[in-house]
């Protein structure tokens, strides 16, 4: 039961909904955070990582977990990757990218700004789609819907007409959101060698405790050359509805060689 709230309305530019987040409640795992919105028959819960009912209501993904929140993932990892790219040849613009769980297109965004011309946006639910065209219409040149372990040919050709040479995820590693599986396939849409920007939550990272299944594969994919690791970086990926920073890492590395799938059962 909620005793306290926060709330919130989004903004005008939006279409107005207004929010409310628990407060003084027992601080509950990441993945099973929530919040409330009112329609027109009331009070609706909704759980953060139930991404297709969030990216039904437009303006809610930016006003729960950016203005409310604080999450500041994709500039941090675009960001990143700028930087990173300043110590090489390569410019932004000369990044085609495939930008894998894209969700609304925040990210795809953000490589805009940074001076990205090509990008192809990837989720598995159609509803992300739909949010990216609705919210940021033309900021990707396309956008695939379904699982990138198997794809459609049609699909597949739309990716490889692209000819990535970057792959970005952000906020999607984890929580049985992309799989190792799935984010070594991505690895290897992308053309090698390749950049390869991405976060994980903190404590995905060790293998003693991770239970996403990705610090094994990534630690081989860096011991056994696959990629090379040129930035990596922890930082406040957002705030818990508790008001705690949680931790994620951002990492830039590159991508030397195809990476074979046995990895993701390490």
């Amino acid at each position: 039961m909620l005793s306290e709230f926060i709330e919130g309305t989004i903004p005008a530019r939006r279409v107005p909904v207004s929010l409310r987040l628990p407060s003084g409640a027992p601080s509950l795992d990441q993945d099973q955070e929530w919040c409330e919105i009112r329609t027109g028959d009331g009070w609706r819960r909704i759980r953060f990582h139930d991404y297709g009912d969030i990216y039904r209501v437009p303006g809610l993904y930016e006003t729960l977990f950016y203005d409310h929140l604080r999450c500041c993932s994709p500039s941090r990892v675009v960001g990143l990757l700028a930087d990173v790219l300043t110590d090489f040849p390569e410019t932004p613009a000369d990044l085609r990218v495939l930008d894998v769980g894209a969700g609304n297109g925040m990210v795809g965004e953000e490589l805009r700004r940074i001076g990205v011309d090509a990008t192809i946006g990837a989720d598995i639910i159609p509803e992300a789609s739909a949010a990216a065209r609705r919210d940021r219409p033309g900021i990707y040149d396309d956008y695939i819907v379904g699982d990138l372990t198997d794809l459609r040919p049609e699909q597949e050709q739309r990716v490889r007409r692209l000819q990535p040479n970057c792959l970005t995820s952000v906020a999607a590693l984890g929580f049985g959101d992309i799989p190792a599986d799935v984010f070594i396939t991505a690895c290897n849409l992308v053309s090698t060698p390749a950049w390869l920007a991405f976060n994980i939550k903190e404590s995905f990272l060790d293998p003693k405790s991770d239970p996403s299944g990705l610090a094994a594969p990534l630690q081989r994919m860096q011991d056994e050359g696959f990629i090379e690791m040129q930035a990596y970086r922890k930082y406040p990926h957002r705030l818990s509805v508790s008001g705690e920073p949680l931790f994620y890492v951002a990492m830039v590395a590159r991508k030397v060689a195809p990476v074979p799938l046995a990895i993701a059962r390490a």
